[in-house]
């Protein structure tokens, strides 16, 4: 071979594709000025004029919160929902997607409150709607945030003109929202138990607590029986229970028909104090002996006791010395089962959902029977006892016992309590349990079940047209198309069971349930009235509620100022995320009404599904939506949840930074999101390797 031929470049002779594309797609780098370019040519207007007057596709954006920065959470659910809109854009639709914040309620009042408390500050000698400007101002320097985050993950839409629930606007449709609702019959104040947060001074709803583990005080408490059996005069029912606190709210004792019981005496006892010897006492069979097991007696089983025999009983109060005098009836329950306790449930109807019912569904029964169906308020929204606890309220030796204090820690309500059940000699057997109990999915705090006024709206009030709110609810689901199909029977299964729904919150950021009330409740329904705040929100917005002089300003010189009282409470914040479909799916010529698809995490069907169901049921007799999607959580690559205190979060800002937003979009794209995901270090560098060879 001959060194100096002239060397051939062989690759000169091959046909390869020329492109202009770099060698490395320097994603980091190169998408913020894609986003830029995007912006500089006003993208998103060319879409929108391209498809006018094409077919609408409208995907409704579930309102995020605006209070941080978004999470991986956010980056899957925005991307799946800029694919399904661009998808639609290029099939021939006019698909516009128009994001929403969520931008009210008590996450957003907290941070301002933690900042209050820090400089030493007193929200209460703040005037309200000062207070209410530094909420506005917070939630909207949080919205200009996650705008920029969504443009950088490559999310196309309406940015320039979002909606909000604070708009002014969003604010006087939310406010006449509730107007309809009271218009039709619908809404009314109630006396209920609901799920109060003593931290946090407010009602919850279902949607806004969780559920953890703690370990509780337990007692099995005699009640003697004084009437009803002269054989069991003498002996005692006994209840079981793991809040003590609640003893003094009880009213009665519930029992069920379909539970054999028993009377049983006390052949020996391991301990000088407590039941003793001779003493009768009345047990559901299949739980005596473990009951007295744990109170270390020996017992013989004496006879039966039937049901009906169980259902013409009165029992004393077991703390009966301390002023609670009156008579204790037991009554037949649905709820009442043998699986664990003593067979009879210790009926609270200020304490318990359950509770409330089986007594309301006596109230009748029990006051022509000479028993008062009243229901104490026997905690404050402090957490102390109030006067309606006599022996643990403000006149009590040692002043109020409290259940809980501003720090969700356990008062001293229960060791009051059991020490006075002690006294009495009334209490069976006491102990300790580690069980599932609900908190605030804010605060993190134990929350209790209280009476307290409340406005509601009726699930199963007839509304005229043969339905109620429950069956729209319930048809609006069979309409529906749900992907995955399961979704459908989760909302279903939510829809048949949830109570009437619990509308006012003890806050101050937020819609107010702008309505008068008279003492007993009734709503005034006027329409000039009705019209006059809903102009002043328009204009002012619900600020205008809270401003000096609102009262006589919407009322006007029609109406005897001192009969009407202007309600203060504010509305809970899924009402408002419920009636984004009003300000935005109808009142926007560039949307239409019901939206094509709303598209959520799985946990929206207790959340913006199921509020937005409700909502549009009540005041339209239908869904706001035609089809539901549902995606799963993103775990990390282990399965486990993603947390900051395990050190295994991803967020997307950092991924965006160190491989890009293409590479979060790859992956949303190429994974099942109908159920959990799963993304980590080694998930991110596959999508990396897959993106570097397309």
């Amino acid at each position: 071979m001959n060194d100096t031929a002239e060397k051939i470049d062989y690759s000169a002779t091959l046909y390869l594709p020329q492109t202009d594309f770099p060698m490395r797609a320097g994603l980091p780098q190169k998408e913020p000025e894609l986003v830029k370019r995007w912006q500089q040519m006003d993208l998103y207007k060319k879409l929108r004029a391209s498809a006018a007057g094409r077919e609408k596709f409208v995907l409704h954006d579930g309102p995020p919160y605006a209070n941080g920065n978004i999470h991986i959470g956010h980056a899957l659910n925005k991307i799946l929902k800029d694919v399904i809109t661009r998808s639609f854009q290029m099939r021939g639709y006019d698909s516009n997607y128009v994001p929403g914040w969520d931008c009210h309620g008590l996450p957003i009042e907290w941070k301002i409150e933690e900042a209050y408390r820090a400089k030493g500050k007193n929200k209460d000698e703040v005037p309200i709607n000062e207070f209410r400007k530094e909420c506005r101002d917070f939630a909207a320097g949080w919205i200009k945030v996650q705008s920029e985050e969504f443009k950088r993950l490559g999310i196309e839409g309406d940015f320039d003109n979002p909606y909000t629930t604070m708009n002014f606007h969003a604010e006087a449709r939310i406010a006449g929202e509730l107007l309809k609702i009271a218009k039709s019959g619908q809404l009314y104040r109630g006396s209920k138990p609901v799920m109060w947060s003593v931290v946090e001074r407010t009602a919850l709803a279902e949607a806004e607590v969780e559920y953890h583990d703690v370990e509780s005080d337990t007692i099995w408490v005699k009640f003697p029986v004084v009437a009803g059996s002269a054989e069991l005069e003498g002996a005692s029912i006994v209840i079981w229970t793991t809040t003590p606190w609640t003893i003094p709210g009880n009213r009665a004792i519930s029992f069920s028909s379909r539970i054999q019981y028993g009377l049983y005496e006390v052949t020996a006892a391991a301990n000088d104090f407590g039941p003793q010897p001779g003493e009768k006492l009345v047990f559901a069979d299949k739980l005596a002996a473990e009951c007295f097991a744990k109170a270390k007696l020996e017992f013989k089983r004496v006879r039966d006791v039937s049901s009906d025999e169980l259902g013409n009983l009165v029992s004393a109060h077991p703390l009966a010395g301390l002023g609670y005098d009156f008579k204790v009836p037991l009554l037949d329950g649905d709820h009442v089962t043998d699986d664990a306790g003593t067979g009879f449930v210790h009926t609270a109807p200020g304490h318990g959902r359950e509770d409330f019912d089986a007594w309301m569904a006596q109230a009748r029964q029990l006051e022509a029977r000479g028993i008062s169906a009243k229901i104490p308020f026997t905690v404050g929204d402090d957490g102390f006892y109030t006067e309606d606890a006599p022996g643990f309220g403000p006149s009590a030796e040692g002043g109020a016992a409290r259940v809980m204090d501003d720090n969700g820690k356990k008062g001293d309500a229960n060791e009051r309590v059991i020490k006075a059940l002690i006294a009495a000699n009334n209490l069976f057997a006491r102990g300790r349990l580690k069980h599932s109990y609900p908190h605030s999915w804010r605060s993190k705090k134990p929350v209790i079940f209280r009476n307290t006024p409340q406005w509601f709206v009726y699930m199963d009030k007839e509304l005229g047209d043969g339905t109620t709110l429950r069956s729209r609810a319930l048809s609006a689901i069979d309409d529906t198309r749900f992907v995955p199909a399961g979704g459908q029977n989760r909302l279903r299964a939510m829809i048949e069971n949830r109570p009437d729904w619990v509308l006012s919150r003890q806050r101050a950021w937020g819609v107010p349930i702008a309505v008068f009330a008279d003492d007993k409740g009734e709503v005034l329904l006027d329409e000039a009235v009705n019209a006059r705040i809903l102009d002043a929100f328009e204009a002012e917005g619900a600020d205008a509620w809270f401003a000096k002089g609102a009262k006589e300003r919407f009322l006007g010189n029609d109406h005897d100022h001192a009969k009407w009282h202007q309600v203060m409470d504010i509305l809970d914040v899924w009402f408002d995320s419920g009636s984004t479909h009003t300000f935005t799916l109808e009142d926007r010529p560039d949307l239409k009404w019901p939206a094509d698809v709303y598209l959520e995490g799985s946990d929206q069907h207790r959340g913006w599904f199921h509020s937005s169901l409700l909502e549009s049921c009540a005041t339209r007799g239908r869904a706001p939506y035609n089809a539901v999607v549902t995606h799963g959580f993103t775990m990390d690559e282990k399965g486990e949840k993603m947390s900051k205190s395990k050190g295994n979060v991803v967020a997307p800002q950092d991924v965006m930074k160190d491989a890009g937003a293409d590479i979060l979009r790859l992956w949303v794209m190429t994974t099942d999101y109908w159920d959990d995901q799963r993304l980590g270090k080694a998930i991110i560098q596959t999508n990396v390797d897959a993106y570097r060879k397309l």
